[in-house]
């Protein structure tokens, strides 16, 4: 299945997980689809670990919204 980055990645970050990123760590914008693809492999090992999202604030990703993101990945990233 192809993937793209407005209709199937973006949508699995949350305003808090953007909020989070943004403002409060000041990294990147995960709703901007440069920032998103520069990080990509930050993101992945972060949520994979589950240090992303923060803790307190959103559940964890599931596999299956790992897998989405990873096979996005492997699709070049697309838009």
């Amino acid at each position: 299945m192809a993937l793209s980055f407005a209709k199937d990645i973006k949508p699995m970050f949350t305003e808090l997980d953007r909020d989070h990123m943004l403002n409060q760590v000041g990294l990147f914008d995960l709703w901007e689809y440069n920032d998103v693809k520069t990080n990509a492999q930050g993101i992945l090992k972060a949520v994979k670990s589950g240090r992303m999202p923060p803790p307190k604030d959103e559940p964890r990703w599931t596999n299956d919204k790992v897998q989405k993101f990873q096979d996005w990945m492997n699709q070049g990233y697309p838009q």
